[in-house]
């Protein structure tokens, strides 16, 4: 089977990506049913973080854990690379000893580097530029609410350079829905990412008008890792941009909202919001535990989603 990578949503084809969603409901469905279904025995996934972490830690180890394989967790401290090692020599090692990579990190041109010396599957759990692994579980967050999100709109309120703008631009021309960013010009999508959405993307800069009509408002935090001194300065640009009450009454009849958590509450959304009945979070936040089993299972070549590899 052809080595494949997940670094960003682009690297499946509308087809696999489909099909990956509907397996993973099926998983969870199986998990909830007490199912036992163990293909990975004897597998390993080896877990790097740079970056902290719980959902993604928790999600994937559990996940290989359910269907009988192990992870390893490894941190820049327990590693060569913490002491100078290349990234592609660490590849090279890691990749002949373990099934599968994934990498939480800063660079995503690192991941890159990292992913064309593995021999193994190497999968983005959160790099600087995307969230792919996320996008899987809102996107199949919508999809049991739903079914689809084709031809629906969705607002994104916030910092639109971030990685989690970055994956709903690239979701919105893969699964062909309209997407609102509404962000401040200062931190508007560049060009470049902007370009990875097509005409499926508009930036905003007033957040009434993103959100008005929508059927999904999404946000993430004002302030991601790594950008801690420029805290109070972005609450200061980001504070017309908080998804509260009156944000969300522009939205269309039955909106939800999501965040990628952890959130902030006061901050980019209001308590009432993050708590309330528009609030899937945490159906969103489990499902990143079944929409990586069902990945995993196509870059190891097992299940209905390997069987479209290369159909579009």
């Amino acid at each position: 089977m052809k080595l494949r990578h997940f670094l960003s949503l682009a690297d499946l084809s509308q087809a696999e990506l489909k099909t990956l969603l509907d397996r993973a409901i099926a998983l969870k469905h199986m998990q909830r049913q007490g199912e036992r279904y163990m293909p990975f025995t004897g597998r390993t996934l080896a877990m790097i973080f740079e970056k902290s972490s719980t959902r993604t830690r928790v999600s994937f180890e559990t996940g290989m854990a359910q269907l009988g394989g192990h992870a390893l967790f490894l941190s820049p401290r327990d590693t060569q690379l913490g002491r100078g090692e290349s990234i592609e020599d660490t590849a090279r090692v890691i990749s002949r000893m373990v099934d599968m990579v994934m990498i939480r990190t800063f660079s995503h041109d690192n991941l890159k580097l990292f992913a064309a010396a593995s021999r193994v599957p190497v999968i983005n759990g959160l790099s600087d530029d995307h969230h792919p692994c996320q996008l899987l579980a809102d996107l199949m967050t919508a999809t049991e609410h739903w079914g689809t999100l084709e031809g629906r709109r969705v607002a994104y309120v916030g910092d639109g350079a971030n990685n989690m703008a970055h994956s709903w631009m690239e979701a919105a021309r893969i699964f062909n829905f309209s997407l609102r960013i509404g962000s401040p010009a200062s931190y508007a999508p560049s060009a470049d990412m902007l370009a990875t959405g097509g005409e499926y993307v508009t930036v905003l800069h007033d957040p009434l008008s993103a959100v008005e009509g929508a059927d999904l408002v999404v946000t993430d935090v004002w302030t991601s890792m790594g950008q801690e001194q420029e805290a109070e300065q972005r609450r200061a640009i980001l504070q017309d941009f908080q998804v509260n009450h009156a944000l969300m009454a522009a939205a269309a009849p039955g909106a939800l909202f999501m965040h990628c958590l952890p959130a902030h509450r006061g901050e980019e959304v209001s308590a009432d919001i993050m708590d309330g009945p528009l609030s899937v979070v945490w159906e969103e936040a489990e499902n990143r535990l079944h929409a990586q089993k069902a990945l995993m299972e196509f870059l190891f070549g097992i299940g209905p989603v390997a069987a479209l590899q290369g159909a579009s």
